[in-house]
C-alpha cells in the first residue's frame, strides 16, 4: 500500500492507495511551527486510528509520500522521523515541499510557472524535473502575499483601523464574536497564530459582492502577483507560460484572482483546490 500526503499548515490530507482509494485527513504538519514530539503526538492521536482498520494496517505501507509547507532539506527529516516512529518503521519515506508537490501534481512532468494559495502562499518554476525558485514566500509576517493568513492579516488590520466601511466593520465583529483584545490574544500570545489570521478569510468570500471587499480581495491578489511573478527573473524566456495555482484560497477566490491576473496582462492555466489527486495520479499512473 502507498500513502500520499498533501499538507499545509492548517490541514493535512492524506489519500491511501491499495485496492481502492481511501481519503482522510488530520490538522496540519509544519517542522518550522512543531516540533518531532508534537507531530508524532498528533500522527499516533489522529492518523493512526484512521489507518487501522480491519482491510489496512499501517505494517502493510509500502511508501509513504509527504508534501508539505515548512519541508526543507532541513527540516524535512524532522518529519519523517515522526512518521517512522508514529506510523511505519518499514517504510519508504520521502518528504518533500509543498512546492513540489504542488508542481508534480499539476504539472506532472511538463515545465510550468506553479503557485501556491492557502494558509500561506509560494511560487516557483517547475521545469518538469526540479524546482527553481521566485522570491522568497517569507512566512505570514514578512511575506506570503495573497494568501489565506495575508488575507486575514490585512482584513483585521483595516477593521481595527477602521479602513473599511462601517458596514463591514459591524458585520465582521457580529458574524466573528472577535474582538480587538481577542485579536491581538490571539495574535501576538498564542500559538499558530497564522491559523488564526486564515480561519478570517470566509468573511470576505461572505460578502465578496460587497465593493470594499471585492477591491480589497483584487488588491491582495494583485499583490502576490507583483512581488511573486512579475520582475522575476523566471528562467522562462521574455514570456511568462501560463500560471498553475494549487490551494483553498486560489479555489474559492477564483474571480477575484483572475481579475488580478488581468490587470498585469498574466495568464491563468489550471486552478485546483486540492493537488492530492494529481499526486495519485503521479505516483500510481493506473489509478
Amino acid at each position: 500500500m502507498t500513502l500520499i500526503a498533501d499538507s499545509g499548515s492548517t490541514k493535512t490530507a492524506w489519500c491511501l492507495i491499495g485496492d481502492r482509494q481511501h481519503i482522510f485527513y488530520t490538522q496540519g504538519i509544519n517542522p518550522f511551527q512543531q516540533t518531532e514530539e508534537e507531530i508524532c503526538t498528533m500522527l499516533k492521536k489522529e492518523l493512526l486510528p484512521q489507518l487501522s482498520t480491519p482491510n489496512s494496517q499501517p505494517s502493510n505501507l509500502g511508501n509513504i509520500y509527504f508534501y508539505g509547507a515548512g519541508c526543507t532539506k532541513e527540516k524535512a527529516p524532522v518529519v519523517a522521523r515522526a512518521l517512522q516512529n508514529a506510523i511505519c518503521p518499514n517504510a519508504a519515506i520521502s518528504v518533500e515541499s509543498d512546492m513540489l508537490g504542488a508542481a508534480r501534481s499539476v504539472c506532472g512532468n511538463q515545465p510550468g510557472i506553479v503557485c501556491i494559495l492557502g494558509t500561506g502562499s509560494n511560487s516557483c518554476y517547475y521545469d518538469g524535473t526540479t524546482l527553481h525558485a521566485g522570491n522568497p514566500a517569507l512566512g505570514y509576517i514578512l511575506g506570503d502575499e495573497g494568501s489565506g493568513a495575508y488575507i486575514g492579516k490585512r482584513l483585521v488590520g483595516d477593521i481595527l483601523k477602521k479602513q473599511m466601511p462601517s458596514d463591514i466593520q459591524q458585520l465582521f465583529f457580529q458574524e466573528t464574536g472577535e474582538t480587538q483584545e481577542n485579536i491581538i490574544q490571539k495574535v501576538y500570545r498564542e500559538p499558530l497564530p497564522n491559523r488564526f489570521l486564515a480561519s478570517l478569510s470566509p468573511f470576505c468570500a461572505r460578502h465578496r459582492e460587497h465593493p470594499a471587499i471585492h477591491s480589497f480581495l483584487i488588491d491582495c491578489f494583485s499583490q502576490f502577483f507583483q512581488r511573486n511573478i512579475i520582475g522575476v527573473n523566471w528562467p522562462t524566456g521574455e514570456t511568462l507560460p501560463a500560471i498553475h495555482f494549487v490551494g483553498s484560497i486560489a479555489h474559492h477566490y477564483q474571480e477575484e484572482l483572475r481579475k488580478a491576473a488581468d490587470l498585469h496582462g498574466l495568464k491563468i492555466g489550471s486552478i485546483t483546490q486540492s493537488p492530492l489527486a494529481g499526486l495519485a495520479a503521479f505516483h500510481h499512473p493506473q489509478t
